[in-house]
């Protein structure tokens, strides 16, 4: 059988605001007959006409200024002090009505029952209010896990107001390390240091440590996290405040930390002329277009206000998913640039010629490329055919429909490659030098850049699915090393890299210092509350990390330079690199014999 209160709660709006306006009629009635028993010192209280219609008087401009002022609009369970403001409000007006009535129509009120009144009605009308909600409050906060707040600012003071209202997380306390808020109480929650993490831990039990912090620098920000990854606990963070006014997110919007937070990369502010250079009011294609380089390069040229721009993808979903997001971004950007969703592969040169002329495209990111190394390894003829005869297919078809700028998206595996889909990528690198080096009309540009950060086969979303899963973390080597760098980054270095071509050059992206995934696994777990250990240390953790062995052709360290010379560009991040390379002739006769090969599947 439930209990009245969970009755009270469930009940339809309509019912329950009958029942509040009754009590609150009843409420009224007796604290005016208490407020003239109490003044008179007597239980029985005669009243003649004019009392009565004083006291109904009073009962119903109490009722209407509930009314007017939203009192039975309020959700109690939710009540908040304005609301409490509205009672107090409600009641002087009442006593003051009193008052009134009492002096006009000459009736019993002795000078101080409306005092008297004033003080009962506010006991019994906002009284049960807050009784209500308090008990809401107890019996809901029981159920929702325990969370700390990291951040006393602005930020944090709407997550834990947010939190207190909502359903998912119970806020207990809130830590920050400036000294002037220690001990201050914000929305009803005590600030501590963080010295006091292992009392409030030991005596809250907390699930979760929520970051609320935002206006502090990169510098800031990378050394608290830091400090944060060795304690015991997950941390998760919340949009800053611009971002949700933006409404780029809400303040409940809880999430794991940002993968740029997690490598203490801070991103470069793009050249906004170098990045409109080749696109604004210009035809715009990209190969790959479905992919994580090929969608993000979408997304960036689509803010740039292309004439038009076409996504040529070979795979029919990705190219669906791309093609609807990007007219979502144009709608709401008020942006009346063409889309042209284009399916083919980008080894059928007439189908390329044909779209490149039909559309008298100006500008070309090729970003369509068979990247994953175990996969290229196990499918040879494929990826080659993909990677080396499609970015020929590419660059011819751009001559034939006089493209002005042709860039290929690289990887720093084709240099000194130890693998197939390195290898690749080298040679597609040297066919478009060859070619740049027959042609004028068209300026061919290669960008080589390291990982990327959430892309398909990056490393920290399989890390967080295996933590997630309680492990283990798969690393190939305790020594491998990888550069990383953001989608959007990477992107919009590769279109301002575009930009500052010569015909032929090849450019290298300034990744930052190299990061060793053994440390990256070790401390996603930290900051996912957990402990990492390997078998070859210690058994002692929670989640095992498991060295798998160097996978075919992979390296323990990649490079951006094939040799040491390097110029700089008009961009600090972009560098060109001085490398030798190989006349048409040579690269015809490699590309005739390769393309042998590949017809009869000779692999060796």
């Amino acid at each position: 059988m439930r209990s009245p209160y969970k009755f009270l709660l469930s009940a339809e709006r309509k019912n329950k605001r009958i029942i509040t306006v009754t009590y609150d009629a009843f409420a009224i009635v007796v604290s005016l007959y208490l407020s003239i028993a109490i003044r008179l010192g007597a239980t029985y209280i005669p009243l003649g006409l004019d009392e009565i219609v004083s006291l109904s008087l009073t009962l119903v401009a109490t009722l209407y200024c509930f009314t007017k002022l939203g009192m039975y609009r309020a959700v109690l369970r939710y009540m908040m002090v304005p609301a409490l403001g509205n009672i107090f409000l409600s009641v002087l007006i009442s006593s003051i009505i009193l008052s009134l009535s009492g002096f006009f129509f000459q009736s019993f009120i002795p000078r101080s029952v409306p005092f008297i009144y004033a003080g009962l009605a506010v006991l019994t009308l906002g009284g049960p209010r807050i009784l209500i909600r308090s008990m809401y409050h107890y019996y809901y906060r029981r159920k929702k896990p325990n969370v700390l707040i990291y951040g006393g600012g602005a930020t944090g003071r709407t997550l834990a107001a947010s939190l207190i209202q909502g359903d998912e997380y119970h806020p207990v306390a809130i830590i920050d390390d400036d000294a002037s808020k220690d001990g201050n109480i914000i929305c009803g929650l005590r600030v501590h240091h963080s010295r006091d993490f292992a009392k409030l831990k030991s005596l809250y039990e907390p699930k979760k440590l929520l970051l609320a912090i935002n206006n502090i620098s990169k510098g800031k920000r990378l050394r608290l996290l830091d400090e944060l990854s060795h304690w015991p606990i997950e941390v998760q963070s919340v949009p800053s405040i611009e971002d949700i006014a933006a409404g780029k997110g809400s303040v409940t919007e809880i999430k794991d930390l940002d993968i740029a937070d997690l490598l203490g990369r801070a991103p470069v502010m793009p050249d906004i002329q170098l990045m409109k250079q080749n696109i604004e009011n210009k035809v715009v294609m990209v190969t790959g277009a479905g992919g994580s380089i090929g969608s993000e390069l979408c997304r960036q040229i689509v803010a740039l206000a292309p004439k038009s721009i076409i996504l040529f993808e070979l795979n029919e979903y990705n190219l669906y998913k791309v093609d609807q997001e990007l007219k979502a971004t144009l709608k709401r950007l008020g942006n009346n640039c063409q889309l042209i969703a284009s399916l083919g592969s980008v080894q059928n040169e007439n189908r390329l010629t044909n779209i490149m002329t039909k559309n008298s495209v100006d500008t070309v990111y090729h970003a369509a490329a068979y990247k994953h190394v175990p996969l290229v390894e196990d499918n040879i003829i494929e990826g080659v055919r993909n990677n080396v005869f499609g970015t020929l297919a590419c660059a011819n078809a751009a001559i034939d429909a006089c493209v002005s700028n042709f860039t290929l998206v690289s990887t720093d595996k084709a240099v000194r490659p130890t693998n197939v889909m390195g290898a690749s990528k080298r040679l597609a690198e040297l066919v478009l030098q060859g070619l740049a080096e027959k042609n004028s009309n068209t300026t061919f540009t290669m960008v080589r850049f390291g990982n990327v950060l959430g892309s398909s086969g990056s490393v920290v979303p399989l890390f967080k699915k295996q933590i997630r899963k309680g492990g283990p973390l798969t690393v190939t080597h305790p020594d491998i090393t990888r550069y990383f760098m953001l989608i959007p980054e990477a992107a919009q270095l590769v279109i301002q890299a575009s930009a500052i071509a010569k015909n032929g050059q090849v450019f290298v992206l300034d990744m930052g210092e190299p990061v060793k995934i053994l440390d990256l696994a070790k401390r996603m777990t930290h900051l996912m509350g957990m402990q990492a250990y390997d078998t070859a240390n210690t058994d002692t953790g929670d989640i095992e990390i498991k060295f798998t062995g160097l996978r075919p052709g992979e390296k323990l360290y990649e490079e951006l330079l094939i040799g040491d010379n390097v110029e700089g560009s008009p961009h600090s991040k972009i560098m060109v690199a001085q490398e030798d390379k190989l006349s048409w002739k040579e690269i015809s006769i490699l590309i005739n014999r390769l393309n042998e090969s590949c017809h009869h599947y000779d692999i060796e």
